[in-house]
Formats: structure tokens, C-alpha cells, sequence
């Protein structure tokens, strides 16, 4: 890197970046240290835990869901009732529903053969369940996710407890091999820093989360903010329920749920990428100019820092080892709660640099196509950036 006049731009680029990072890094780790974990949730009496319906979607989930259902179906909680939607899967997916309903008392399962004009697959599934289900509280989840008999009952008490109406748990992430701990590391810092959820509680804040793992909420609050009706063509209809709960102005909490609730997302980097390509373009409302915003920023902030290392001289080098120390540490202590290794932060770069291809192909597939598919089913991009919540 140059010396003189023509290095104090750079410079003084870095040093923003350096104490940005510092500044982020802290709230990031303090922030989480509040959040609570189930472990160390008390779980309440029987005698004080509502009646709770657990509702899923599923099309064409036969090799994932067994394991799913299984453990849905051994929750120690004394009173609650799964249901779900076979939202016209054509693969084993209708079977297994049947086996494991025939003398269940906690399941129920309803097909949805043709779908309706104006609904995504996934929002209106779930809608469908809701329509059948019984419970005050609703757990909103996928039929990829797996239970720890005492998850719903400790996430129960803790929302009780908390007196919050609306509690999403982040899941324990199952990964395997170099490729998908880079990435999905990634995603969770990423997630964690660009939802600041440990000010999600807070009335006054704007910040709302919802994983589609796990959300639990209160059936009045669901119905006050207006049920997937008001989602029927969200993309990110799990992050988007958060947000309009938390506009209908009821209370939100966030929580870390540890080896209680886990997944199994998509095995190896190539399904990874292929797997979100709706919902990346999606993320930035369909708008080609905040996408550009977007990748610009990533590249600045995650990969800028590091590439300036390597050329740096001065207290140019010093910015940059900053930003790239925050980086680095802070995505290894993610990585750690995460169950991969702290030298996981030593990705941080590589992972922005995956990010920033998703979001590039996913925008550029949507443009091309002038909509997504997902699941054998078209929409129009135009029909999606009115649905958009």
C-alpha cells in the first residue's frame, strides 16, 4: 500500500472499519451473554402449562421427517397436539404421515391437494394447520427439526416466565465438513449481528426475529397480527412472522436453544446454495439496488480488511489487523457455540465471499426468470414484491 497523501484515504478507511468492528464485536458479545438458554430454563409444574399445537409443513420431506416426528411425538409435555399439512408432497411424505398417525393420540395430518391463487406453498400450509389446531400457544416449526423431550416445556416456561407473547429459538446447527462450517457459521453470526436479538424484548427497539425452527406464540397474538393470511406470499415468511408480531405491538423474546432443538439443514455447500436461492434476493425485498448495497458492504466490511493485510504498511496495517481480529474472534466464538471449532473464525472471509455469490445468484436467477421456483411451483417476482411484508 502507498505512503504518503496517497495511503491516508485507505487509512482512514480502515480505521472506520477497525472501529466499527470494535464497537460491534462488544454489543455482539455482551448482547449474547444475555440472551437466556433452555438449559437453564426451570421448567414449570404440569398444572401451570397451557394446552400447545405444534404445526408443520411438509412437501416431499420423507427422508428427514421420521426423525423429526419421532421426537415431536416424545415430548415430555402433558398437553399438546401436532399437526401437519401434506402440502401435495409426491413422495413418501403422505405414508409416513399415515403410519404415524394410526393410533397417535398427538397427531393429526391434513393434505392440501391443489394450491390456492395468491399463497406460497409453506405460509399456506401452515395457515391450513393453524385452522385445525386446538392450542392456546402455537409452535410454529419445520419437519426437519428434532426435540429434546423437555424443549417444548422449557421454552414454554420461559415465555411464561418472561411474559413474553412471542419466543423464536435459534437452533443447534448439525454440520459436517470444512465447506458447510464455513458457511453456515457464516449465517449464524450473521443472523445474530443483523437481528440484534437481545434487543428484541425491548418495546422501544425495532429489531424482531423468527427462525423457522421453532417460534412459539400466543394463539391471540398470532391471530391479532393477522396469521399467515398476513404472509400468504413471504418468501421469508419465518423472519417476516417476527417482524409483523412485533409490529401488532406484542412482546418478543429470542433464546438459545442448545442441544434442545436441532437440524440438519442441507448436507454439503452445493445444496446449501441451491436451497436458499429463493430466499436470498428475497431477504433485500426483491430490490436489485439494496442487493448491490448489500454485496457492497459485505466485501467492505468482511473481505476488505483482510485483503489489506497483506499490503498494509503503518497504522494502515494496524486498522486492518483490527478489524480483522474482531472479525476473526467473533465468528470463532460463534462457531464454538455452534459445536464447530474456534479456528472456524479464520473463515470469516471465505464465508463473506459465499454469501456474496448466494445473494448474487439468487438475485440473478429471480431477474432471469422473473420469479422464483421452488418445489415445482412458479411465482411471479412481481406477484412476490406485493406479497412482501
Amino acid at each position: 500500500m502507498a505512503s504518503g497523501p496517497a495511503a491516508l484515504a485507505p487509512t482512514i478507511l480502515l480505521a472506520a472499519l477497525a472501529a466499527a468492528w470494535l464497537v460491534l464485536a462488544t454489543k455482539t458479545a455482551l448482547g449474547m451473554r444475555r440472551l437466556p438458554r433452555l438449559a437453564a430454563v426451570r421448567p414449570l409444574a404440569d398444572a401451570a402449562l397451557p394446552r400447545v399445537s405444534l404445526l408443520f409443513s411438509a412437501r416431499d420431506e420423507a427422508e428427514k421427517m421420521p426423525a423429526a416426528l419421532r421426537s415431536m411425538l416424545a415430548l415430555d409435555y402433558p398437553d399438546y397436539e401436532v399437526i401437519a399439512t401434506d402440502d401435495r408432497s409426491t413422495d413418501a411424505t403422505p405414508a409416513i404421515l399415515r403410519e404415524f398417525s394410526q393410533g397417535c393420540k398427538h397427531l393429526r395430518t391434513v393434505r392440501v391437494e391443489t394450491l390456492p391463487a395468491g399463497w406460497l406453498g409453506k405460509p399456506h400450509g401452515l395457515e391450513t394447520a393453524y385452522e385445525r389446531s386446538t392450542g392456546e400457544w402455537l409452535v410454529f416449526t419445520d419437519a426437519d427439526v428434532r426435540f429434546q423431550p423437555d424443549a417444548l416445556r422449557r421454552a414454554v416456561s420461559l415465555a411464561i416466565e418472561r411474559n413474553w407473547d412471542h419466543l423464536t429459538l435459534f437452533p443447534r446447527m448439525e454440520m459436517s465438513g470444512f465447506g458447510e462450517k464455513t458457511l453456515l457459521t457464516h449465517f449464524q453470526l450473521g443472523g445474530f449481528v443483523y437481528s440484534r436479538a437481545w434487543d428484541v424484548p425491548k418495546r422501544e427497539s425495532s429489531a424482531y426475529v423468527g427462525v423457522g425452527a421453532f417460534q412459539l406464540l400466543r394463539r391471540s397474538a398470532y391471530q391479532a397480527a393477522g396469521t399467515h393470511r398476513r404472509l400468504a406470499m413471504e418468501v421469508v415468511d419465518d423472519m417476516k412472522l417476527g417482524k409483523v408480531v412485533k409490529e401488532a405491538g406484542f412482546v418478543s423474546g429470542v433464546a438459545l436453544a442448545g442441544e434442545r432443538v436441532r437440524l440438519r439443514w442441507h448436507a454439503g455447500v452445493r445444496n446449501i446454495i441451491q436451497g436458499t436461492e429463493k430466499n436470498f434476493f428475497a431477504v433485500t425485498g426483491f430490490r436489485l439496488d439494496k442487493t448491490l448495497v448489500y454485496m457492497g458492504l459485505f466485501l467492505l466490511v468482511s473481505v476488505f480488511p483482510f485483503l489489506a493485510l497483506a499490503v498494509a504498511r503503518g497504522w494502515a496495517l494496524v486498522f486492518a489487523g483490527i478489524a480483522a481480529g474482531c472479525a476473526v474472534l467473533l465468528q470463532g466464538w460463534v462457531a464454538y457455540e455452534g459445536g464447530a471449532s474456534l479456528l472456524y473464525g479464520l473463515t470469516h472471509p471465505l464465508g463473506a465471499l459465499l454469501v456474496c455469490f448466494m445473494l448474487g445468484r439468487s438475485t440473478v436467477l429471480a431477474l432471469r426468470n422473473r420469479g422464483i421456483y421452488w418445489r415445482g411451483t412458479f411465482y411471479p417476482l412481481d406477484e412476490l414484491r406485493r406479497g412482501a411484508a
